[in-house]
């Protein structure tokens, strides 16, 4: 007895059906978890980025500063360099 030539794809659609149940469709819900996991582990980075980014405004608030003191700064380079050249004129005559 042969076997009908009608049943041997429908034997191979079911054993790839099985194939498919069994083999295939738990990697996939373990990849899916995969990322599920990951997706939920966004929020609580991005609270720590937000947490970050109000301490370096933080910082940043000290810029204002740079306005006033540059002027001081300023001030103080021409004071030196004017005591530079009176020790020049001192040393001259040493």
């Amino acid at each position: 007895m042969t076997p009908v030539l009608g049943t041997i794809p429908a034997v191979l659609g079911y054993v790839g059906a099985i194939v498919l149940l069994f083999v295939v469709l738990p990697v996939v819900i373990i990849l899916l978890r995969g990322v599920l996991l990951a997706a939920k582990s966004i929020p609580s980075t991005i609270d720590a980025i937000a947490q970050v980014a109000i301490a370096g405004s933080r910082d940043l608030d000290a810029v204002k500063l740079l306005y006033t003191t540059q002027p001081a700064v300023n001030q103080i380079i021409g004071v030196v360099a004017n005591f530079g050249g009176s020790l020049d004129i001192l040393m001259e005559d040493a």
